[in-house]
């Protein structure tokens, strides 16, 4: 296997490899998950169904954790586990995509990480981007660094995919998934690097309104909201990404926990479909 650096932030495509012989080779799992650590996503072509098989792309996934489920999103009938993420042009609804976010920051467990195939995709456009938030963070100034480091965020399914359903399933969905509370700044769990834990999913302060930071009410809401969203503008950053452009049958592995990104819908009408693996996470400190 050799490893190519594609930016300086961020990012890694792995040649001469197939990801489900890693399935089975101890050595050589090992040495894709040491790469994805130091990398933050890696990329892989040429990943077909007969070389890995849906069963291998779970297997795989696996191997980094337990596998967990979407509220949303189906199931490919094969493969129980293996979300079916499929963007249809003759939708409304699947036109829609998203901001920066980092997967499941809605759950008291965010995502560990994902194994996303391609599995057919527009001849241009409908790239996806990733950020390495561990940079976001060491590039802030010193003192938003001292200001953020005790605060926590509020992260909402409700306020997010949940806000286009019909009240009462939106009310059902948020009594199923109630809103989670993450650090500001995450220690990530093997590298013991920090980073900047905030992204669309996250609503709000939840410990801003101290006598530290508040004098006044307004202060919250103006203050407040201002570096929230000064601190989520951070993963926009050019200098922090990497941007892969999908062929068929090629893979995204990516650790959840240190990057954010961000799949750009600038291809319509034409399908886009995609078949994803995620693994359940630790709770954030």
């Amino acid at each position: 296997m050799r490893i190519e650096q594609l930016t300086c932030a961020i990012g890694a495509e792995l040649l001469d490899v197939n990801l489900g012989d890693a399935v089975r080779d101890d050595g050589l799992f090992k040495e894709i998950y040491a790469a994805l650590l130091r990398h933050r996503v890696l990329f892989l072509r040429g990943q077909d169904l007969d070389r890995l098989s849906r069963r291998d792309h779970m297997a795989f996934a696996a191997r980094l954790g337990r596998l967990e489920d979407h509220p949303v999103a189906p199931s490919h009938p094969e493969a129980p586990g293996l979300v079916q993420i499929y963007k249809n042009p003759d939708s409304p609804i699947d036109r829609y995509e998203n901001a920066w976010h980092c997967d499941g920051t809605w759950r008291e467990t965010p995502a560990l990480g994902c194994v996303l195939r391609c599995i057919e995709c527009p001849p241009v456009g409908g790239d996806t981007m990733w950020a390495n938030m561990v940079l976001a963070y060491e590039k802030l100034p010193a003192s938003v660094k001292a200001q953020i480091a005790e605060l926590r965020a509020n992260h909402s399914f409700n306020a997010s995919f949940a806000a286009a359903m019909p009240m009462e399933k939106r009310l059902a969905m948020k009594a199923q998934y109630p809103d989670a509370e993450h650090p500001v700044v995450r220690t990530h769990p093997e590298t013991g690097e920090k980073l900047l834990f905030v992204n669309a999913f996250a609503t709000h302060f939840v410990n801003y309104h101290s006598p530290r930071n508040v004098r006044y009410g307004q202060d919250y809401n103006q203050a407040g909201g201002d570096l929230l969203q000064h601190l989520i503008a951070q993963a926009a950053i050019p200098e922090y990404q990497v941007r892969w452009r999908w062929q068929a049958m090629s893979v995204a592995i990516w650790d959840n926990r240190a990057t954010q990104h961000y799949a750009v819908m600038d291809y319509p009408p034409c399908h886009r479909k995609m078949e994803r693996a995620a693994i359940v996470g630790d709770k954030p400190f």
